[in-house]
């Protein structure tokens, strides 16, 4: 079945039933709202790392990698070049593993 190249690259164009979208881009930032004031740093440093953890995930199983096993620290961080994220440290590419891991 053919896809629209068009129907690809933007999302706001509603699927019809000869094209359907392959990604939705959900690892494109969202509208940035400011966090709640008040808490320890370490909070925030821990809310970003899950959030970019969480975006890399579903980088990783829109490209197909289901496991966590397939996804050594190389492979997430070559995801996250690709799409335009900072590299990611060790720690966030073990909890990008272990979301994968426990979401099944």
């Amino acid at each position: 079945m053919p896809v629209a190249r068009a129907a690809t690259l933007d999302p706001t164009t509603p699927a019809t039933a000869s094209t359907t979208p392959l990604f939705d881009l959900p690892y494109m930032p969202v509208e940035k709202r400011a966090l709640p004031a008040g808490r320890p740093r370490e909070w925030y440093i821990a809310h970003n790392r899950r959030l970019k953890a969480m975006r890399l995930a579903i980088v990783l199983l829109d490209a197909g990698v289901w496991r966590p096993e397939q996804a050594p620290d190389r492979t997430i961080r070559l995801a996250a070049e690709r799409v335009g994220i900072h590299p990611p440290s060790p720690v966030t590419c073990h909890m990008v593993r272990a979301l994968m891991r426990y979401s099944r």
